[in-house]
């Protein structure tokens, strides 16, 4: 699922009451949005308990990482909507949306959001939440749900399904361990085409009953084959080591993201860390594959060679490039990428790693002169990022 229009947040606007209202209580709600947060989620949960069951990452949860996620996409949200000179949201709804739409999410679940969100504003802001008041944040929460429903309907569309209907069962057909902590997996089924850096949520039926589901970025994949990496590191991706194999099935949906490749004739800047190599080889394989001319250049850290989950396939893939290069950095080895030292002028770089080491990127990169840099983090917090 994918479409080249981004949504736009600059449509929404409050009226000049509403506006007042926000830009008065935006320090108070910014001050108590963790707290609201959490109410909120504590709330849904216990009046709609399939929610954590079969939708939202519980692991995320227990972490307060959700919680997190949402205080920033309002509170941007709402910022942008009484001050002209705040940074565009865009990106960060754009993300949003592809997640959400990832999930099966549809618009009559906005409402189950709306109603325990403000809920729990009342609940923590107690008599500050006047009439008026109340009326002006959920002019904010629907201006920003209404942005949502209409980009995802567009998401859903482009791969002509219905809101929701992006559930499949795929098989299994290959199982195959990459290093120490990572497998890759090959699924089969009635699936749509990905474009290079984007993903699929894969869901498993967890012993307590529970339908987990966790986002993998797609190596290479068509129209009825996805083959993902998965990093050991929570409930799923532990279930899928322990108990999945060649001819089980598993849920996956449609592929969504919002990292892609985008096409012209810029230098390409691959960038990654650890498991945030999976969208890079993507990217790389269909470079690779169309036998692009563009200068690729492709940096990765990881914590040793044996680590390198992806190390043998990169190699092979640059080599395949006319004009291509590869820069591996090794912590265990004391090595340190340093931006600087790579050519990024007039570039497309990608970028996909943990937060800190993404933001440490980010902020390097802003001194350079890039063209345009597109990110992927596979947490919540991603949304912090803007």
């Amino acid at each position: 699922m994918f479409i080249d229009e981004k949504p736009n947040p600059k449509q929404a606007y409050l009226s000049d009451e509403h506006a007042e209202i926000i830009k008065a209580t935006l320090p108070p709600v910014g001050a108590n949005i963790q707290t609201i947060t959490k109410t909120f989620y504590n709330k849904m949960f216990t009046a709609h308990p399939e929610l954590i069951s079969d939708t939202f990452n519980r692991g995320n949860q227990k972490q307060g990482a959700q919680q997190k996620a949402l205080a920033a996409s309002v509170a941007t949200f709402a910022t942008q909507l009484v001050d002209p000179d705040a940074p565009d949201p865009v990106m960060m709804l754009d993300r949003i949306a592809h997640k959400h739409v990832s999930l099966g999410i549809t618009a009559d679940q906005y409402q189950i959001v709306h109603d325990n969100l403000m809920a729990a504003i009342v609940e923590v802001l107690g008599d500050a939440v006047t009439p008026e008041v109340a009326e002006a944040w959920d002019k904010v929460y629907w201006l920003m749900a209404d942005v949502l429903i209409k980009h995802e309907g567009k998401l859903y569309e482009s791969d002509g399904v219905e809101a929701g209907d992006v559930f499949r069962t795929a098989t299994v057909t290959e199982k195959t361990q990459l290093s120490d902590t990572v497998y890759a997996y090959s699924l089969e089924g009635d699936l749509t085409a990905p474009r290079p850096g984007q993903y699929t949520s894969v869901g498993v039926k967890l012993p307590d009953g529970a339908r987990q589901l966790r986002q993998y970025s797609i190596i290479e994949g068509d129209a009825s084959h996805y083959r993902i990496a998965v990093e050991t590191e929570g409930e799923v991706s532990t279930f899928l080591r322990d108990h999945v194999n060649v001819g089980d099935t598993v849920d996956a949906t449609l592929a969504a993201g919002d990292l892609v490749l985008q096409p012209g004739t810029n230098p390409v800047v691959l960038i990654s860390s650890g498991i945030g190599s999976t969208p890079m080889t993507g990217i790389l394989g269909h470079l690779a594959a169309e036998g692009s001319p563009r200068k690729v250049t492709v940096a990765h850290v990881d914590e040793s060679q044996q680590s390198w989950a992806q190390a043998d396939e990169m190699r092979m893939l640059v080599d395949k490039l006319d004009d291509a290069s590869l820069h591996p950095y090794f912590r265990a080895e004391g090595q340190r990428l340093n931006v600087a030292d790579l050519d990024v002028s007039g570039a497309d770089v990608y970028l996909c790693g943990g937060e800190g080491f993404l933001q440490s990127i980010r902020d390097d990169l802003a001194q350079l002169d890039p063209a345009n840099v597109y990110f992927e983090l596979f947490s919540p917090n991603d949304w912090l990022i803007g």
